[in-house]
Protein backbone atom coordinates (compact mmCIF):
# COMPACT_ATOMS: atom_id res chain seq x y z
CA UNK A 1 0.00 0.00 0.00
CA UNK A 2 1.31 3.42 -0.96
CA UNK A 3 0.98 5.93 1.86
CA UNK A 4 -1.04 9.05 1.17
CA UNK A 5 0.67 12.39 1.92
CA UNK A 6 0.98 13.21 5.63
CA UNK A 7 -2.19 14.53 7.25
CA UNK A 8 -1.75 16.84 10.22
CA UNK A 9 -4.36 17.09 12.92
CA UNK A 10 -4.67 18.57 16.39
CA UNK A 11 -6.37 17.37 19.57
CA UNK A 12 -9.19 19.69 20.58
CA UNK A 13 -8.64 20.89 24.18
CA UNK A 14 -11.76 19.21 25.54
CA UNK A 15 -10.28 18.86 29.04
CA UNK A 16 -8.50 22.20 28.99
CA UNK A 17 -5.00 21.11 28.02
CA UNK A 18 -3.02 18.09 26.84
CA UNK A 19 0.02 18.94 28.96
CA UNK A 20 0.47 20.80 32.25
CA UNK A 21 -2.45 22.42 34.04
CA UNK A 22 -0.02 24.97 35.45
CA UNK A 23 1.72 26.37 32.38
CA UNK A 24 1.96 30.16 32.87
CA UNK A 25 1.12 30.87 29.23
CA UNK A 26 -1.57 28.23 28.76
CA UNK A 27 -4.11 28.08 31.58
CA UNK A 28 -6.57 25.19 31.13
CA UNK A 29 -9.67 26.18 29.23
CA UNK A 30 -12.12 23.48 28.13
CA UNK A 31 -14.85 25.94 27.13
CA UNK A 32 -16.87 25.57 23.95
CA UNK A 33 -15.76 29.06 22.89
CA UNK A 34 -12.09 28.12 23.07
CA UNK A 35 -12.55 24.76 21.31
CA UNK A 36 -14.52 26.38 18.50
CA UNK A 37 -11.94 29.15 18.11
CA UNK A 38 -9.02 26.71 18.11
CA UNK A 39 -10.52 24.26 15.60
CA UNK A 40 -11.49 27.07 13.26
CA UNK A 41 -7.95 28.43 13.42
CA UNK A 42 -6.50 24.96 12.87
CA UNK A 43 -8.59 24.69 9.71
CA UNK A 44 -7.30 28.06 8.48
CA UNK A 45 -3.70 27.03 9.23
CA UNK A 46 -3.91 23.89 7.10
CA UNK A 47 -4.59 21.16 9.65
CA UNK A 48 -6.95 18.67 8.05
CA UNK A 49 -8.37 16.81 11.04
CA UNK A 50 -9.14 17.24 14.72
CA UNK A 51 -9.80 14.68 17.46
CA UNK A 52 -12.56 15.43 19.96
CA UNK A 53 -11.86 13.04 22.83
CA UNK A 54 -14.79 11.82 24.90
CA UNK A 55 -14.95 12.06 28.69
CA UNK A 56 -17.95 12.88 30.81
CA UNK A 57 -15.76 13.90 33.74
CA UNK A 58 -12.24 15.25 33.50
CA UNK A 59 -9.88 12.30 34.15
CA UNK A 60 -7.25 14.48 35.82
CA UNK A 61 -9.69 15.80 38.42
CA UNK A 62 -13.46 16.07 38.52
CA UNK A 63 -12.96 19.62 39.79
CA UNK A 64 -11.74 20.60 36.29
CA UNK A 65 -14.03 21.47 33.39
CA UNK A 66 -14.70 18.97 30.60
CA UNK A 67 -16.28 19.64 27.20
CA UNK A 68 -18.95 17.16 26.07
CA UNK A 69 -17.71 15.56 22.85
CA UNK A 70 -20.82 14.79 20.82
CA UNK A 71 -22.73 18.03 21.25
CA UNK A 72 -19.48 19.90 20.58
CA UNK A 73 -18.83 17.83 17.44
CA UNK A 74 -22.26 18.69 16.06
CA UNK A 75 -21.56 22.38 16.63
CA UNK A 76 -18.06 22.10 15.13
CA UNK A 77 -19.54 20.45 12.05
CA UNK A 78 -21.57 23.63 11.43
CA UNK A 79 -18.77 26.00 12.47
CA UNK A 80 -16.18 24.61 10.00
CA UNK A 81 -16.08 23.80 6.30
CA UNK A 82 -13.06 21.58 5.52
CA UNK A 83 -11.53 19.96 8.59
CA UNK A 84 -12.37 16.35 9.47
CA UNK A 85 -14.02 15.98 12.89
CA UNK A 86 -13.17 12.70 14.63
CA UNK A 87 -15.31 12.10 17.71
CA UNK A 88 -14.29 9.53 20.29
CA UNK A 89 -16.90 7.22 21.79
CA UNK A 90 -16.93 4.78 24.71
CA UNK A 91 -19.46 1.98 24.07
CA UNK A 92 -20.33 1.67 27.76
CA UNK A 93 -21.96 5.11 27.70
CA UNK A 94 -24.14 4.97 24.56
CA UNK A 95 -26.44 2.35 23.09
CA UNK A 96 -25.22 1.59 19.54
CA UNK A 97 -28.54 2.57 17.92
CA UNK A 98 -28.53 5.98 19.62
CA UNK A 99 -24.90 6.66 18.82
CA UNK A 100 -25.25 5.61 15.18
CA UNK A 101 -28.16 8.03 14.78
CA UNK A 102 -26.13 10.88 16.28
CA UNK A 103 -23.11 10.03 14.12
CA UNK A 104 -25.17 9.99 10.93
CA UNK A 105 -26.67 13.37 11.80
CA UNK A 106 -23.26 14.93 12.43
CA UNK A 107 -22.03 13.37 9.18
CA UNK A 108 -24.84 15.16 7.34
CA UNK A 109 -24.23 18.47 9.12
CA UNK A 110 -20.53 18.28 8.24
CA UNK A 111 -21.30 17.10 4.68
CA UNK A 112 -19.20 13.97 5.05
CA UNK A 113 -16.35 15.31 7.22
CA UNK A 114 -17.00 13.33 10.41
CA UNK A 115 -15.53 10.10 11.78
CA UNK A 116 -15.81 8.08 14.97
CA UNK A 117 -12.96 6.90 17.20
CA UNK A 118 -13.84 3.78 19.18
CA UNK A 119 -12.26 3.78 22.66
CA UNK A 120 -13.20 0.84 24.86
CA UNK A 121 -12.46 2.76 28.05
CA UNK A 122 -9.69 2.86 30.63
CA UNK A 123 -10.85 5.37 33.30
CA UNK A 124 -12.81 3.53 35.97
CA UNK A 125 -14.52 6.40 37.85
CA UNK A 126 -16.22 7.71 34.71
CA UNK A 127 -18.07 4.39 34.35
CA UNK A 128 -18.33 2.99 37.87
CA UNK A 129 -19.47 6.19 39.60
CA UNK A 130 -22.36 6.29 37.15
CA UNK A 131 -23.44 2.85 38.36
CA UNK A 132 -22.41 1.16 35.12
CA UNK A 133 -20.33 -2.02 34.90
CA UNK A 134 -16.62 -1.77 34.14
CA UNK A 135 -15.63 -5.30 33.04
CA UNK A 136 -12.05 -6.47 32.78
CA UNK A 137 -10.03 -5.50 29.71
CA UNK A 138 -10.78 -8.35 27.29
CA UNK A 139 -14.48 -8.41 28.24
CA UNK A 140 -14.71 -4.70 27.37
CA UNK A 141 -13.37 -5.53 23.91
CA UNK A 142 -15.90 -8.34 23.48
CA UNK A 143 -18.66 -5.87 24.31
CA UNK A 144 -17.07 -3.23 22.06
CA UNK A 145 -16.89 -5.67 19.14
CA UNK A 146 -20.63 -6.32 19.22
CA UNK A 147 -21.26 -2.60 19.65
CA UNK A 148 -19.16 -1.47 16.67
CA UNK A 149 -20.47 -4.19 14.35
CA UNK A 150 -24.00 -2.88 14.95
CA UNK A 151 -22.92 0.75 14.59
CA UNK A 152 -20.98 0.05 11.38
CA UNK A 153 -23.96 -1.59 9.68
CA UNK A 154 -26.31 1.19 10.77
CA UNK A 155 -23.84 3.82 9.54
CA UNK A 156 -23.83 2.07 6.16
CA UNK A 157 -27.61 2.43 5.96
CA UNK A 158 -28.29 -1.29 6.35
CA UNK A 159 -31.39 -2.76 7.96
CA UNK A 160 -29.62 -4.32 10.90
CA UNK A 161 -30.35 -7.39 12.98
CA UNK A 162 -27.94 -8.71 15.59
CA UNK A 163 -28.11 -11.35 18.29
CA UNK A 164 -25.16 -11.48 20.67
CA UNK A 165 -24.21 -11.77 24.29
CA UNK A 166 -24.80 -8.06 24.90
CA UNK A 167 -27.19 -6.77 22.23
CA UNK A 168 -30.31 -7.90 20.42
CA UNK A 169 -31.24 -5.75 17.42
CA UNK A 170 -34.22 -6.64 15.24
CA UNK A 171 -34.45 -5.12 11.77
CA UNK A 172 -33.31 -1.62 12.78
CA UNK A 173 -32.69 0.92 10.04
CA UNK A 174 -31.80 4.60 10.24
CA UNK A 175 -32.81 7.29 7.77
CA UNK A 176 -31.38 9.39 6.35
CA UNK A 177 -28.50 7.04 5.69
CA UNK A 178 -24.86 8.01 5.24
CA UNK A 179 -24.09 11.31 3.53
CA UNK A 180 -23.92 10.62 -0.23
CA UNK A 181 -23.66 6.91 0.48
CA UNK A 182 -20.33 7.03 2.33
CA UNK A 183 -20.36 6.26 6.06
CA UNK A 184 -18.10 7.98 8.59
CA UNK A 185 -14.66 6.42 8.90
CA UNK A 186 -13.94 4.29 11.94
CA UNK A 187 -10.74 5.08 13.83
CA UNK A 188 -9.62 2.65 16.52
CA UNK A 189 -7.02 2.99 19.24
CA UNK A 190 -5.64 0.34 21.56
CA UNK A 191 -2.68 -1.93 21.02
CA UNK A 192 -3.45 -5.10 23.00
CA UNK A 193 -4.18 -8.30 21.10
CA UNK A 194 -7.98 -7.84 21.39
CA UNK A 195 -7.57 -4.26 20.15
CA UNK A 196 -5.48 -5.38 17.18
CA UNK A 197 -7.96 -8.09 16.25
CA UNK A 198 -10.85 -5.65 16.39
CA UNK A 199 -8.96 -3.08 14.34
CA UNK A 200 -8.13 -5.66 11.69
CA UNK A 201 -11.78 -6.65 11.53
CA UNK A 202 -13.58 -3.31 11.38
CA UNK A 203 -11.12 -0.40 11.40
CA UNK A 204 -10.44 2.13 8.68
CA UNK A 205 -7.59 3.85 10.56
CA UNK A 206 -5.49 2.58 13.48
CA UNK A 207 -4.51 5.53 15.68
CA UNK A 208 -1.40 4.52 17.63
CA UNK A 209 0.19 6.01 20.70
CA UNK A 210 3.40 7.90 19.99
CA UNK A 211 6.64 5.98 20.46
CA UNK A 212 10.06 5.65 18.77
CA UNK A 213 10.10 4.63 15.12
CA UNK A 214 11.74 1.26 15.80
CA UNK A 215 8.88 0.31 18.12
CA UNK A 216 6.12 1.55 15.85
CA UNK A 217 7.25 -0.17 12.64
CA UNK A 218 6.44 -3.74 13.84
CA UNK A 219 2.93 -2.66 14.87
CA UNK A 220 2.24 -1.23 11.41
CA UNK A 221 3.66 -4.36 9.79
CA UNK A 222 1.53 -6.64 11.98
CA UNK A 223 -1.79 -4.99 11.13
CA UNK A 224 -0.84 -4.59 7.46
CA UNK A 225 -0.28 -8.34 7.26
CA UNK A 226 -3.56 -9.11 9.02
CA UNK A 227 -5.47 -7.00 6.51
CA UNK A 228 -3.66 -8.38 3.45
CA UNK A 229 -6.11 -8.88 0.62
CA UNK A 230 -8.79 -6.76 2.28
CA UNK A 231 -9.44 -3.04 2.07
CA UNK A 232 -6.18 -1.42 3.23
CA UNK A 233 -5.93 -0.19 6.79
CA UNK A 234 -4.52 3.31 7.21
CA UNK A 235 -2.36 4.38 10.15
CA UNK A 236 -2.09 7.40 12.41
CA UNK A 237 -0.05 8.37 15.46
CA UNK A 238 -0.50 10.70 18.40
CA UNK A 239 2.46 12.90 19.31
CA UNK A 240 3.42 16.00 21.25
CA UNK A 241 5.59 18.47 19.34
CA UNK A 242 8.31 20.76 20.68
CA UNK A 243 10.04 22.39 17.70
CA UNK A 244 12.46 25.32 17.70
CA UNK A 245 15.00 26.89 15.35
CA UNK A 246 17.82 24.77 16.82
CA UNK A 247 18.07 21.45 18.62
CA UNK A 248 19.53 23.22 21.64
CA UNK A 249 16.54 25.55 21.90
CA UNK A 250 14.16 22.59 21.57
CA UNK A 251 15.98 20.65 24.31
CA UNK A 252 15.74 23.68 26.60
CA UNK A 253 12.00 24.03 25.87
CA UNK A 254 11.52 20.31 26.54
CA UNK A 255 13.34 20.56 29.88
CA UNK A 256 11.17 23.53 30.82
CA UNK A 257 8.00 21.64 29.88
CA UNK A 258 9.06 18.67 32.03
CA UNK A 259 9.73 20.97 34.97
CA UNK A 260 6.33 22.63 34.65
CA UNK A 261 4.67 19.24 34.30
CA UNK A 262 6.12 18.03 37.61
CA UNK A 263 3.82 20.50 39.35
CA UNK A 264 0.92 18.27 38.28
CA UNK A 265 2.16 15.31 40.31
CA UNK A 266 -1.03 15.01 42.38
CA UNK A 267 -3.29 14.91 39.32
CA UNK A 268 -1.02 12.47 37.50
CA UNK A 269 -0.95 10.13 40.49
CA UNK A 270 -4.73 10.24 40.79
CA UNK A 271 -5.28 9.59 37.08
CA UNK A 272 -3.09 6.49 36.94
CA UNK A 273 -4.49 5.16 40.19
CA UNK A 274 -7.92 5.17 38.54
CA UNK A 275 -6.82 3.77 35.18
CA UNK A 276 -6.97 0.13 34.15
CA UNK A 277 -3.35 -1.10 34.39
CA UNK A 278 -3.99 -3.68 31.66
CA UNK A 279 -4.39 -0.97 29.02
CA UNK A 280 -1.23 -0.80 26.89
CA UNK A 281 -1.26 3.01 27.03
CA UNK A 282 -0.89 2.86 30.81
CA UNK A 283 1.94 0.34 30.57
CA UNK A 284 3.74 2.62 28.13
CA UNK A 285 3.70 5.45 30.66
CA UNK A 286 6.05 3.46 32.89
CA UNK A 287 8.48 2.99 30.00
CA UNK A 288 8.61 6.69 29.14
CA UNK A 289 8.14 8.58 32.42
CA UNK A 290 10.06 11.63 31.18
CA UNK A 291 7.59 12.76 28.56
CA UNK A 292 5.19 15.62 27.84
CA UNK A 293 1.63 15.04 26.64
CA UNK A 294 -0.71 12.08 26.60
CA UNK A 295 -0.97 8.97 24.42
CA UNK A 296 2.79 8.69 24.15
CA UNK A 297 3.38 12.43 23.83
CA UNK A 298 7.03 13.27 23.30
CA UNK A 299 8.01 9.57 23.27
CA UNK A 300 7.57 9.81 19.48
CA UNK A 301 10.64 12.06 19.36
CA UNK A 302 9.10 15.09 17.65
CA UNK A 303 11.37 17.30 19.74
CA UNK A 304 14.13 19.18 17.97
CA UNK A 305 14.94 21.75 15.33
CA UNK A 306 12.40 22.50 12.63
CA UNK A 307 14.43 20.49 10.13
CA UNK A 308 14.89 17.58 12.52
CA UNK A 309 11.18 17.36 13.36
CA UNK A 310 10.27 17.48 9.66
CA UNK A 311 12.72 14.64 8.93
CA UNK A 312 11.34 12.52 11.78
CA UNK A 313 7.80 13.00 10.51
CA UNK A 314 8.91 11.83 7.08
CA UNK A 315 10.61 8.80 8.65
CA UNK A 316 7.33 7.82 10.32
CA UNK A 317 5.51 8.48 7.08
CA UNK A 318 7.88 6.14 5.24
CA UNK A 319 6.70 3.19 7.37
CA UNK A 320 3.05 4.00 6.73
CA UNK A 321 1.98 6.66 9.24
CA UNK A 322 -0.28 9.09 7.40
CA UNK A 323 -2.23 10.92 10.10
CA UNK A 324 -0.28 12.81 12.76
CA UNK A 325 -2.63 13.80 15.59
CA UNK A 326 -0.66 16.45 17.43
CA UNK A 327 -0.60 18.12 20.83
CA UNK A 328 1.08 21.40 21.75
CA UNK A 329 1.60 23.76 24.69
CA UNK A 330 0.93 26.64 24.68
CA UNK A 331 -1.63 25.22 22.28
CA UNK A 332 -2.48 28.07 19.95
CA UNK A 333 1.02 29.56 19.72
CA UNK A 334 2.74 26.23 19.08
CA UNK A 335 0.06 25.14 16.61
CA UNK A 336 0.82 28.29 14.61
CA UNK A 337 4.55 27.61 14.84
CA UNK A 338 4.05 24.08 13.48
CA UNK A 339 1.95 25.36 10.58
CA UNK A 340 4.50 28.05 9.77
CA UNK A 341 7.72 26.07 10.16
CA UNK A 342 7.08 22.33 9.91
CA UNK A 343 4.28 21.77 7.42
CA UNK A 344 6.08 23.70 4.61
CA UNK A 345 9.30 21.77 5.31
CA UNK A 346 7.52 18.41 5.11
CA UNK A 347 5.68 19.37 1.94
CA UNK A 348 8.86 20.78 0.38
CA UNK A 349 10.85 17.62 1.06
CA UNK A 350 8.10 15.43 -0.36
CA UNK A 351 7.88 17.58 -3.48
CA UNK A 352 11.66 17.46 -3.94
CA UNK A 353 11.70 13.69 -3.50
CA UNK A 354 8.95 13.36 -6.10
CA UNK A 355 10.88 15.50 -8.56
CA UNK A 356 14.00 13.40 -8.08
CA UNK A 357 12.05 10.21 -8.81
CA UNK A 358 10.68 11.72 -12.02
CA UNK A 359 14.17 12.73 -13.17
CA UNK A 360 15.63 9.30 -12.43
Amino acid sequence: MTAAPPRFGVWAPVNGTWASFRHPDDPPDASWARNKRMVQEAERLGFVTTLVAQQTINPWSDTFDQLEAWTAAAALAEATSRIEIIVAIKPALFHPVVLAKQALQIHEISQGRSAINLVNGWFRPEIERAGLPFPEHDARYAYGREWILIVRDLLEGKRTSFAGAHFSIDGYQLRPGPWRGVRPKIYLGGESEPARALTAEVGDVWLLNGRPLAELAPLVADLTERRRGARPLRFGMAAFVIARATDAEARAAYAEALAIGRQDAAEVTSLYANADPNVVMQQQVKRYPERVGTNGGTAAGLVGSYDAVAERILAFHAIGIETFMLQFQPLEAEMRRFAREIIPRVEGRLAAAGSEKQVS
